[in-house]
């Protein structure tokens, strides 16, 4: 067993120093990654409802459209204008 073992700079056998070089190598890409998805959970944790924002516009824009036609339709119903026309007449007798 007289096996000859390459000997670097550093007196490490070279085999041991090229794999704890890779090692370490995966190990910084690997702290890199982890960093950027706990920055990206980060970011997300902090504003979780941005969608939900424009959602919740888009229905209240919905909504008061619907109530608008309605008001609509209502207003030109002659009962209502006859209602109303007579409120109005009312508060005029009554301010002399």
């Amino acid at each position: 067993m007289s096996a000859v073992i390459p000997i670097n700079g550093d007196m490490e056998a070279g085999v041991l120093a090229r794999t704890r070089a890779r090692v370490g190598r995966m190990r910084e890409r690997a702290h890199a990654k982890l960093c950027m998805l706990d920055a990206r959970m980060r970011t997300l944790a902090a504003e979780p409802e941005e969608g939900a924002a424009t959602a919740e516009y888009a229905v209240v824009l919905v909504a008061a459209t619907g109530f608008a036609a309605l008001l609509v339709t209502i207003m030109k119903s002659e009962t209502v204008r006859k209602l109303l026309l007579d409120i109005v007449k009312q508060a005029l007798t009554l301010g002399g």
